[in-house]
This record gives structure tokens, sequence and C-alpha cells, in this order.
């Protein structure tokens, strides 16, 4: 039985909140919310639910919860927000900004490699300890050390975690501020959006826990235990080092909260993931406030990774910073759809040809390595409303 469902929801878009519903009904959700905006107006914003196992914490029109790689379009648009500023250049060399980058012969890599996945550093080869995952500067120094793992723009592999330091540290070396604090201070405050990389303990009240995903299947795709299986891979090393996997419920821990991983350790409301990406779905402003130059968005859609993923092991799609539709891991009937999905299920997405923005955060994560079931049928119910 589908629980309660508070919020709003344009008529018009009934079928989504349907699709809400069935989600909880059909689909093992315990807590979530889902927000749309078209032409920057709300027209979606509900949630239901509970905010922990034990359904004792009901989730609230401010719950706040872990987003893991949805982080990642967020970063991905500060860089964006850069460049339309002229402060970034996108095919100059990273060690343009971070000279230290340099090592290991990357001295003329491009910045457009760390974006699309293309730099062969998703992982780092010497041990880190575990708590190396909250160390900006240990992250960063391993990282200007690694030497390539493949010949850069040869081949794609999902940069699991390396994308927040890769990407957040060049956005630091311009701007003098960690992805967190820019967020916090360049679009959050003036957009008004519940947005966290680095969370303050005055929010773990409202905070959800993280509910593991249940093991998957016999005969379907099992990413951990092919790690365990073979601890020397990329793939291995991408998630494994530093070994954070092996500490169960980390990912609810003040420790993890407080830290700035831009890659996976974002804390947003589903309204907030649909109001910043549907500024950019309506040409990059909002209330007076530029998210990003209309120059830039064509990049946010412009493929430039496609194909056999060398870490994932599996087909992924990328343009500058996001991830984009495939056979599987639909975002939608529009080419132009571009977002960004987090391990488990949450999904932040823009659609420049309808102007959709949308968000969805779920605190029970599911098998799904790309597109979650319950955020396809979502995204679904919306362009069957248009």
């Amino acid at each position: 039985m589908a629980p309660k469902i508070d919020g709003t929801c344009d008529p018009k878009f009934n079928r989504v909140k349907d699709a809400f519903a069935e989600n909880f009904e059909q689909r093992g959700e315990v807590g979530a919310a889902a927000a749309i905006t078209i032409d920057g107006k709300p027209v979606v914003d509900i949630w239901a639910g509970h905010a922990d196992k034990a359904k004792t914490r009901p989730w609230t029109r401010d719950t706040l919860v872990n987003v893991y790689s949805t982080t990642k379009g967020v970063t991905a648009i500060i860089a964006h927000r850069l460049a339309g500023e002229g402060k970034l250049d996108i095919d100059a060399p990273v060690a343009r900004y971070w000279p230290e980058f340099a090592q290991a012969g990357k001295g003329k890599m491009p910045v457009r490699f760390l974006l699309s996945h293309r730099a062969g550093l998703p992982a780092i080869r010497k041990p880190l300890p575990p708590e190396a995952i909250f160390s900006w500067s240990q992250m960063c120094d391993a990282i200007a050390e690694q030497e390539p793992w493949w010949q850069p723009g040869t081949a794609h592999g999902y940069h699991a975690l390396t994308f927040g330091w890769l990407v957040g540290e060049v956005i630091r070396r311009i701007s003098g501020k960690t992805p967190g604090a820019y967020l916090r201070d360049e679009l959050a405050g003036p957009l008004g959006l519940d947005m966290h990389i680095g969370l303050d303990a005055k929010h773990d009240a409202r905070t959800a826990d993280m509910i593991p995903s249940p093991r998957p299947a016999p005969g379907e795709p099992n990413l951990f235990a092919d790690i365990a299986k073979n601890p020397d891979t990329v793939t291995a090393k991408a998630f494994m080092n530093p070994p954070i996997m092996s500490k169960p419920g980390l990912v609810n821990t003040r420790e993890w909260r407080a830290a700035e991983i831009p890659a996976a350790n974002g804390h947003f409301t589903a309204r907030s993931l649909a109001k910043l990406y549907g500024a950019i779905a309506r040409g990059g402003e909002l209330n007076g406030v530029t998210v990003m130059a209309a120059k830039e968005i064509p990049q946010c859609y412009e493929e430039q990774s496609k194909g056999s993923d060398s870490v994932l092991v599996l087909s992924t799609r990328f343009s500058l910073g996001f991830m984009m539709s495939q056979p599987g891991a639909s975002l939608g009937p529009s080419p132009k759809a571009f977002g960004h999905p987090g391990a488990g299920g949450s999904l932040g997405m823009a659609d420049p040809e309808t102007k959709i923005g949308f968000g969805y955060t779920m605190n029970k994560m599911q098998t799904s390595i790309l597109i979650d079931p319950r955020a396809t049928a979502l995204i679904d119910a919306l362009y069957a409303s248009l």
C-alpha cells in the first residue's frame, strides 16, 4: 500500500503522482521525493514515506538525503558556469590551473577529458587508508601523482569517485572555493536551493538514512562480487581505494556528511535538483540568477564518450559531465536530455527541448547501476503527460 503523498501536483501531471505511488506499492520505495519544473515553474513537488528503515521518521517537505553520483551533475554545472564566465577553458591543459597535475606525463591532458571520463584516472593504484576519502589534499595529491590507466582520450571509464576531486580541484584553483563552498555561495544561496556538498551538523535531524540495496539476484550483474574476485583491477580500485565499501553504514555517519566528496556525497532535495536543472533547461537563467551561460548548454548534451566502459564493464554514454540516454537507460524521448543518476536510484536531469527540470531523491537503494526503474517510471509518466 502506498503511503499518503504530500505536496502539490498540477492535475495535468497526475500520472507522475500515480507512478510515484506505484514505486511504493510495487518497487520497494521507503521514502522519496519527486519534483518537476517546466520553464522554471514548479508543476510537481511531492514526497512520501519514511526517512529511516524502522519507519519512525516521516519524510517531510525539507528532508535531505545523500544522492551519491547525482552530485556529479551539480559539480559539472559549476565547471560549466566557470567556463561560461570565461574563467575555465575546457580545452586547456588541466595543468594550467593545477600545475601539480602535470606529473606522470599528464602535462597536456585537457580539462575536457576530466568531464567526459576519458582521463584514464578512475582509480589510485597505491593503497590509501579509509580516512583518505575525507581528506581533500590527500586525494588530490594522490591523483596528481597517478599515471593514467590508459592513454587519455583513447577510451572512457567511469571515474566513480575521482571525478569529484579532478573537476573539483580545477574549480577550487580557479575560484578559490571548494565545490561545496562555491555551490553554497554562488548557486544555493542566490537561488534558494537546499543543496549541500559538505553538510553542517545542524541538518542531521532532517537527513534521511540511506538503506542499502539488496544483493543482486542470481544472474543479475553484480559489480561488487566481481570486484571481490579481482581486487587489483581498475574497477576494484575505483570503488575500493580508499576501502570505504568495507565500512557498512558509512554514508549515514557525521564524518561522511561533513566531508566534501563532490562525486558522491551531495545532500539535496528533489525540489532543488529540479529547480537547478530547470534553470538550465530554460536557457540557463532563473529569477535573475545565471546558472550557466546559454552558449555552454549545448556542451551538456553533446556526446563525448559512448560504448564499452573500462570501469563499469557495461555500455555508458557521457557528454561533458553528464550521463546521456542510451538503450536500457533512458532519460526520455528528447535527444537533448542530460543529467546524472546516483547509486541506488536518485536522479537530476534537464531537457532543453521541453524546458523540463527533474529531480528524484530516495533512501532505499536498489541494484540498478544506471537509471533506476523508479526514476524511469516517473520520467515515462512525465513525458506521457505533456
